[in-house]
């Protein structure tokens, strides 16, 4: 019959073993949660630098010259000037839109890295087709050469990585926070549907400015009243269930 401090050496080494795993689980957390913060501050600031690239072209404008005010200067300009807003409009909607994604979530996995440095490149990349865009567009010849398509081709290009790093996120619940798995799986459909529909119209308006140039960029506006009837009928069916 084992004698009772046997029993107590052998549960004191039970509890010294299970002390020992959980001080290794800690770690591991610590670990992944700062692997994940880091990540998170990286993005931040190469979008921010991002964003801060749209502006340079507009620094190389010369102010007005003797007998030309600032407002012909501005018109002169204006096609530098309208795809800097527009470009900057679409970069924080869509910064956003990720920065959502990554509220959610406590933990990255390979997949997500990979994606998440694709959608950093292109949103790195995008000044360079916006700079061409904008000079196109003072020149009277916007989306000829394919310029256009570049340049909204990107936009849907950001658009849809960012839609495929939000349904790996929901496809893979070990990346949620808990509390926030109901909440995703309550509106996924809804950003699926805007995903794919933000993706088509930058799709379309690119293939529009080769043929249309003038009147392309006016159907930007169109993602306003879209995002908004997408999201009323995302609540809609949702009051339903």
């Amino acid at each position: 019959m084992p004698s009772s401090d046997g029993s107590a050496a052998a549960s004191g080494a039970r509890s010294d073993a299970g002390s020992g795993a959980g001080s290794d689980a800690a770690a591991l957390s610590a670990h992944e949660e700062r692997s994940f913060d880091r990540l998170v501050n990286f993005t931040d600031a190469v979008v921010a630098i991002g964003i801060t690239l749209q502006l340079l072209p507009l620094i190389d404008i010369d102010g007005p010259s003797d007998g030309q005010t600032v407002w012909q200067v501005i018109s002169a300009n204006s096609g530098q000037i309208t795809a800097f807003v527009l470009s900057f409009v679409v970069v924080i909607v869509m910064w956003r839109n990720h920065n959502a994604v990554f509220n959610s979530m406590r933990r990255v996995d390979g997949t997500i890295f990979q994606l998440n440095v694709l959608w950093l490149i292109l949103v790195v990349f995008l000044p360079w087709p916006t700079a061409m865009y904008g000079t196109a567009s003072n020149e009277t010849i916007a989306g000829a050469g394919g310029v256009g398509l570049l340049y909204w081709w990107t936009l849907a290009a950001i658009s849809g990585v960012g839609s495929l790093i939000a349904a790996h996120a929901r496809r893979t619940p070990a990346l949620l926070e808990p509390s926030e798995q109901h909440r995703i799986e309550a509106t996924h459909v809804v950003n699926r549907w805007r995903g794919i529909a933000f993706f088509a119209c930058f799709i379309l308006i690119g293939v529009i400015s080769e043929f249309w140039p003038g009147i392309a960029p006016f159907f930007a506006f169109v993602l306003v009243p879209l995002n908004s009837l997408i999201s009323r009928l995302g609540k809609t069916a949702k009051e339903r269930r």
